[in-house]
């Protein structure tokens, strides 16, 4: 039962970026960017899934630091079905990867609608992936990372005690 519903939220996150963000900012630019606007959000579904594959879960979710963790679970390494206690007693921790990385997936898509029609794609690329190497991941993992520098929730030793439960921050 958790796996389901936490494979539906997936789903539903995922939904909200392709067709939803989209096609909404596809709706608010002229129709010669519509295409563009599209290709962007689905750029940038692409880059994000590889790099959350590679490196990014890993230095968001592993033990290595208050600001980034370690590169233990890079390329999905000793993510299974079984659960990862450090986060969940009852998900299984490829579906927290999943689960993780469609909020990954819509974070810089977000981004999209403020820069629609103002940038070509390869700059939104390479914004995107920069904006998450500089911002997302060390967020990330300083916010919900079990060791993290402001888990207020698990981490006893954390020095700014954040309580983030919905990405407010």
């Amino acid at each position: 039962g958790h796996n389901g519903w936490m494979m539906a939220s997936s789903a539903l996150v995922l939904f909200m970026t392709l067709p939803g963000l989209a096609l909404f900012y596809g709706g608010l630019v002229r129709r010669k960017n519509v295409l563009s606007v599209i290709a962007q959000c689905l750029g940038l579904m692409g880059v994000v899934t590889v790099m959350w594959w590679a490196f990014g879960y890993s230095v968001c979710f592993s033990n290595g630091g208050g600001v980034l963790g370690g590169l233990s679970h890079a390329f999905m390494n000793g993510v299974d079905g079984t659960p990862n206690p450090a986060y969940s007693q009852w998900v299984s921790h490829n579906i927290f990867f999943i689960y993780q990385m469609m909020f990954a997936i819509i974070t810089p898509a977000l981004i999209v609608g403020a820069i629609a029609e103002r940038m070509k794609f390869a700059a939104v690329m390479l914004f995107c992936v920069l904006w998450m190497l500089v911002v997302y991941f060390p967020v990330v993992h300083m916010v919900w990372g079990a060791d993290g520098l402001m888990n207020g929730l698990f981490n006893d030793h954390a020095r700014i005690k954040a309580i983030d439960f919905a990405g407010g921050i």
